[in-house]
Order: structure tokens, then C-alpha cells, then sequence
């Protein structure tokens, strides 16, 4: 019997790898363990059980016997499932991908069942954990980019004929940057066309699951493979030529802009990583976007989606501990509603919570920059995260969040906390024109909290950064100050701060 994961869709790899139509079972169920365990947003538990039952029926179709708990059919945990499971058919074994989550992986070694439990490693991914150890051994530091640059080679892509990276750089982030001023014009992506399958699902969680985050009347994604490639195809006919360039920029006009939306079809196993990495190098070879912009998407699946995994799997479960910076304020109640002032915050947070997405710069300079600055809570902020993005698993979401957010992980993925005053959100974008606060102001009234902020972080970590080479400029910068001009603008962060309202528990 194989137990077939809501994460791990893809039929070729993992657990269904070398499954035989009409000897083996697969096993698939919608558990309300997994589906409660944070608050999820409702876009991402309704694209995990229509691609599920999606699965299920193409399953069906293909000749398996396929063994489908429903969330209404009331199974509490995966263990309750298989354990039902195994009732119904008379398999000699049970055989699963290992899970995506530590928590999973250990609770799973620890079932008891009649039979043996086979738990295979996760081909879905482009490098292994001994090929992420490996790479490891021996370095001082950690850092992405000579990762990415190995994985470049192992896979040959965008490669010259001498084995060099194409255009003669391997990065071109420095490209990548640019702020949005509306000058272009962002392409209408296509509708999803929803079947009965999808609609049931919908109806199903808005039932069962009406205090999560989502407005799911304006639900957006594909929920098979074939809709995946439909997006990922879009994509690179229509968004990838000027993603590249803005792939940084901020705007008022639209949560989108230029991005994929794919990431949540890799992380549940609707696309393959190497074939979209592929299909995008081909686009550039064939003339349609610049190599800025194709570098700048396969580095963000081939090096950081890599490397993130390998820095949660090589470090669990001792990382997930970890809060070098001793940040224990209480999540603000508003980060479950957006309801702040700063304009670039507030539309960050209410397509987190509407839509389930954000992109990279929302997440990091504008959600995580302010939780970094003003001290929150590791923990809740990491809870926070892994509920409301669809794509958010927890090998990804920690890293990301505890690691480069929250600078928590003490250097060990960023040499640098990515911390930034409220003038950085303003070259990025044009939020700041529809803001009350002033980015050019630091204390006073209508005074941006993202300055006063940054300059109370610097302080409160002064003696830390100042052994940080990075942090030389910045700490000299702020010792030069006037040390009157100093504490007004610490005791101004300090009331800023003090203005927060702490969270209610999280569901």
C-alpha cells in the first residue's frame, strides 16, 4: 500500500515511483490533523484536497486501486488513515516518501502497524542530503551562491561550451532590482476554469474552515499538472521577459506583477523542477527574454529552493529553536488582518491573508523587515508564515523566515540581517505615495516607523554588529550621531513599539 502525501503529486517520482496498476493500493486521505495544525489559508488547504481528488480520479483512471479518505470521512491523522487503510486491503507493506516536515517524519517512525513501514527518501528534489552534506564539509560558511553555482554544473544549465556560465557571470541579481514607477504594463493572467471536483472542495472548506485566512471567491490556482504547465507556460510567453528586472519592485497596481505563481505547483508536486528550469533556459536561448531575467528564476528553484531544504534537513530539529537575536515581542493582533497604517505593510498583509501570496520582497523587506526590526517573536512569526502562504511547507518556510527574516539563525544563512529603513520600501515602489507616513522622516509626527525602527534595531544590537564586517558602515554611521539625536529616535522607536497590541493565541 502506498501512502500517497497531498505534497508529493507528482506520479513519477517519490512513493509512486516503479508503482504497478493492479498490485499496488495507494492510499490518500484528507486528515484533519494535517489540515489544522496551523491555521492555514484557505486557498492552500483547498489546492491540496482538489489536487488530491484531481489525482485520485487520474489514479483511478490509470488502473490503481486507490483507497480515498475524504476530510468528511472524519480520519484525525494520517496514522488513523493508514491504519483504516491496510483494513481494506491486503497489502504486505506500506510504502511512503518521506514527508516534508520533521514533525511528520518523526511522528511516522514511530507508528506501530501489522506490517513494515517503508519510508524512501524524496527524489522530487534536485539535490539529496548527502549531496547537500557533502557540499557542506568542511566550509566555514554556508552561503547560496557557491551552491548554486555546483548545481549549475551538476545540471548544466545556462552553461557555455567551455563549461562557463552564460554571459560570463553566474549572477545577476544586481540587474534584478528595479523599483516600479508603473511605466509597463502588467499582463492579465489567465482564469482558472474551475470543474465540479474543484467547486465541491471550495464549498467544503469554506464549510469547515471559517475562521482561516483566504477569501476563497477569488480562488486562482490550477489544480492538476496539466493546469500547473498551463500557469508555468504564461509565464514564460508572457511575464517572463520583465520579470527579471522587477522582480524586486513593489506596487500598488497589482499583488502579481511579473512572477510565476509556480511555486506551490513545485512544492506539491504538480511541476518538476528541472523541466521548468529547463523550459526557461530554452526561452532564453531561443531569444525571448534576456539572461537577467532567466538566471534570476532558475537561480530561485535550482540554488535557493535547493539550499533551503538542505539547511532545514542538515540543522532539524535544533534550528527551529533558534532566536539569536532574544526577539520575544508578541505578534501584533493586525498581522491577522492588516489593519495598520504603513501602506506597504497593510496591502502586504491583506493579499497574504486574501490570496495566500506574497512575493519574495513583500515577505522579506516589507513583512519580515518590520517583524526583524521591532523585535517579534520567532516562534509565532514562523507559525505565521507557515499558515497563510500557499506554498508554505516547513522545510521552506523556516529557513526563509527564522534564517533570512529574522536573522535568527545567528549568520548561519545571511552574513548580514536583511534590515532596511523605510527608505528602501520607497525605491522599490510607489506605496509610500498613498502612505501617511513620510519616508524622509525619521521621529515626529507622520514619521515612517520602518526609520525610527531600523535605528532602535541597530542600537539594541550595537556590540553584535559591530563585530560584523557587513555592519561596519551602518554601526559607524550610527555612532557618529549626536547622542542627543540618538535617544530621540530610540525613545521614539520605543513608542512606537509600545503602540503594538499583542496577538491572541494562534488556532
Amino acid at each position: 500500500m502506498i501512502l500517497l502525501l497531498g505534497d508529493q503529486l507528482g506520479l513519477h517520482h517519490g512513493a509512486m515511483k516503479n508503482a504497478r496498476a493492479g498490485v499496488d493500493s495507494i492510499l490518500m486521505a484528507e486528515v484533519r490533523e494535517e489540515a489544522s495544525y496551523v491555521r492555514h489559508n484557505r486557498h492552500k488547504i483547498a489546492l491540496i484536497f482538489a489536487a488530491m481528488r484531481h489525482c485520485r480520479d487520474e489514479l483511478r483512471a490509470q488502473g490503481f486501486t486507490v483507497i480515498y479518505y475524504r476530510y468528511e470521512d472524519g480520519k484525525g491523522s494520517l496514522l488513523d488513515a493508514v491504519q483504516a487503510g491496510l483494513q481494506d486491503c491486503n497489502a504486505e507493506a506500506v510504502r511512503c516518501c518521506e514527508p516534508g516536515e520533521f514533525r511528520l517524519l518523526k511522528e511516522m517512525r514511530q507508528w506501530t502497524l501489522p506490517v513494515p513501514l517503508e519510508i524512501i527518501p524524496d527524489d522530487r528534489f534536485l539535490a539529496s542530503h548527502d549531496d547537500f552534506s557533502d557540499w557542506m564539509r568542511g566550509r566555514k560558511q554556508l552561503r547560496m551562491e557557491y551552491f548554486y553555482r555546483v548545481m549549475r554544473r551538476r545540471y548544466a544549465i545556462l552553461l557555455d561550451a567551455d563549461g562557463g556560465p552564460e554571459g560570463g557571470k553566474w549572477n545577476y541579481d544586481t540587474s534584478n532590482r528595479k523599483g516600479w514607477r508603473a511605466s509597463e504594463s502588467i499582463p492579465a493572467r489567465p482564469e482558472v476554469v474551475m470543474d465540479d471536483v474543484t467547486r465541491e472542495v471550495i464549498e467544503l472548506v469554506k464549510r469547515e474552515f471559517p475562521e482561516h485566512p483566504g477569501d476563497l471567491d477569488r480562488f486562482y490556482l490550477g489544480v492538476t499538472a496539466a493546469q500547473a504547465q498551463e500557469h508555468l507556460d504564461w509565464f514564460v510567453d508572457s511575464a517572463l521577459p520583465d520579470f527579471g528586472k522587477y522582480q524586486d519592485a513593489l506596487a500598488e497596481e497589482s499583488p502579481w506583477l511579473f512572477h510565476s505563481l509556480v511555486s506551490m505547483y513545485l512544492n506539491i508536486g504538480l511541476l518538476d523542477p528541472l523541466a521548468v528550469c529547463r523550459q526557461v533556459e530554452q526561452a532564453w536561448r531561443d531569444g525571448r527574454c534576456d539572461i537577467a531575467a532567466a538566471e534570476g528564476f532558475i537561480r530561485q528553484i535550482l540554488g535557493w529552493r535547493e539550499y533551503v531544504r538542505g539547511i532545514y534537513w542538515s540543522t532539524m530539529p535544533e534550528y527551529a529553536q533558534r532566536n539569536e537575536l532574544a526577539a520575544e515581542r508578541p505578534l501584533p493582533d493586525w498581522f491577522w488582518s492588516g489593519a495598520t497604517d504603513m501602506r506597504c505593510l497593510q496591502l502586504a498583509l491583506e493579499q497574504t491573508l486574501e490570496l495566500g501570496y506574497a512575493h519574495h520582497i513583500q515577505r522579506l523587506m516589507v513583512i519580515g523587515n518590520f517583524a526583524l526590526l521591532a523585535g517579534l517573536n520567532v516562534e509565532q512569526v514562523c507559525a505565521w508564515y507557515l499558515a497563510v502562504y500557499v506554498d508554505a511547507f516547513e522545510w521552506v518556510e523556516l529557513p526563509n523566515t527564522l534564517g533570512m527574516a529574522l536573522h535568527a539563525d545567528g549568520g548561519l544563512m545571511a552574513s548580514k540581517p536583511y534590515a532596511a529603513s523605510g527608505k528602501y520600501i520607497q525605491r522599490q515602489g510607489n506605496h509610500c505615495k498613498q502612505c501617511r507616513y513620510s519616508p524622509s522622516k525619521t521621529t515626529g509626527s507622520g514619521a515612517c516607523p520602518y526609520n525610527s525602527l531600523y535605528w532602535h534595531f541597530i542600537d539594541r544590537h550595537l556590540e553584535r554588529f559591530r563585530e560584523n564586517p557587513r555592519m561596519n558602515l551602518v554601526v559607524a554611521n550610527w555612532e557618529r550621531r549626536d547622542h542627543t539625536e540618538r535617544t530621540v529616535i530610540v525613545k521614539w522607536a520605543d513608542r512606537e513599539l509600545n503602540s503594538l497590541a499583542p496577538t491572541k493565541a494562534l488556532a
